[in-house]
């Protein structure tokens, strides 16, 4: 009986560290998320009284052109910023891994935006891009080229946030893919080189097939943060020019804390959003095991 006391105390102690995370998770995170389903089920303007409704808040949803215009915008924010970010982040993790001097310097420069509060990013940003005396506009105006109005168009708003988006978490992916390239043997580099690849040869026979796991793990973060953002959206354009730059994290925002207050909609809202994250995740980590593989 000893001996068994004693084998099943190891056993049971990595459960116990990980037992306060896992409560707090569960509290803050889990039993909202379930509660959040059961709310998108009543009907609620103030978050006391509740009228059950069943799917009625679903098919509003999805009956409602404005929704349908922000899915539009999150898909087409999402794609852009993870196939920029990704490729970007790669082509910088490479520079710096060849880096000899300065490369500690210069990761902690490039890492600097992923610390600034997103809500400062955007009131930089807004600083920078506005039309009459931003920054950017007063320097193309000084070469004789027109200012236009980055965050008054509908397209260049678009394009504007992706940028801004990858200005921002490009740090942050770099360092992943940095841990990979240096998980790397040297010495496969060595031998590529004494039978004369070319440095393009070397990424590309080489770097890109090792560091595929993690450039998989980059795509799924990316595009989980990509379907989240929202936060400094909302300090550069506040979802405008006539909804151009609206996510879906604002729409449900906007259901949920702005009048009309629309609990049981944005819960919804809330619901339909999680089940398209995480099909898009499984359907990456699939693809991506199914590339290992072959």
């Amino acid at each position: 009986m000893a001996r068994r006391r004693r084998g099943s105390a190891p056993r049971l102690a990595p459960y116990l560290f990980v037992l306060p995370n896992m409560l707090v998770f569960g509290l803050f995170t889990i039993w909202p998320a379930i509660n959040g389903f059961n709310i998108s089920l009543y009907d609620s303007s103030n978050g006391r009284t509740f009228e059950y409704v069943g799917t009625e808040n679903y098919e509003r949803i999805l009956s409602d052109p404005a929704y349908w215009e922000t899915a539009r915008n999150t898909v087409v924010y999402t794609i852009a910023f993870v196939v920029l970010v990704t490729a970007a982040s790669l082509a910088l993790a490479i520079l710096l891994n060849a880096q000899q001097r300065g490369k500690g310097a210069l990761r902690a420069a490039y890492f600097v935006p992923v610390v600034i509060s997103p809500v400062v990013v955007g009131l930089i940003w807004s600083w920078v891009l506005t039309r009459q005396n931003g920054v950017v506009n007063e320097l193309l105006r000084g070469v004789g080229l027109p200012a236009p109005g980055w965050l008054l168009d509908p397209a260049l708003a678009m394009i504007v946030i992706i940028l801004v988006g990858v200005w921002v978490n490009l740090g942050f992916f770099t360092m992943i893919l940095l841990a990979g390239l240096q998980s790397i043997d040297p010495n496969l580099y060595e031998a590529a080189k004494l039978d004369g690849a070319t440095v393009w040869k070397q990424v590309r026979q080489i770097t890109l097939p090792l560091l595929r796991p993690t450039t998989m793990v980059v795509v799924i973060l990316a595009a989980i943060n990509g379907f989240q953002a929202f936060d400094y959206i909302w300090t550069l354009t506040g979802g405008g020019p006539v909804g151009a730059t609206t996510l879906m994290v604002q729409y449900i925002y906007e259901n949920a804390f702005q009048s009309p207050i629309q609990y049981g909609l944005a819960s919804a809202a809330g619901v339909i959003f999680f089940v398209v994250v995480f099909g898009v995740t499984m359907l990456n980590y699939l693809v991506g095991r199914r590339r290992e593989a072959m």
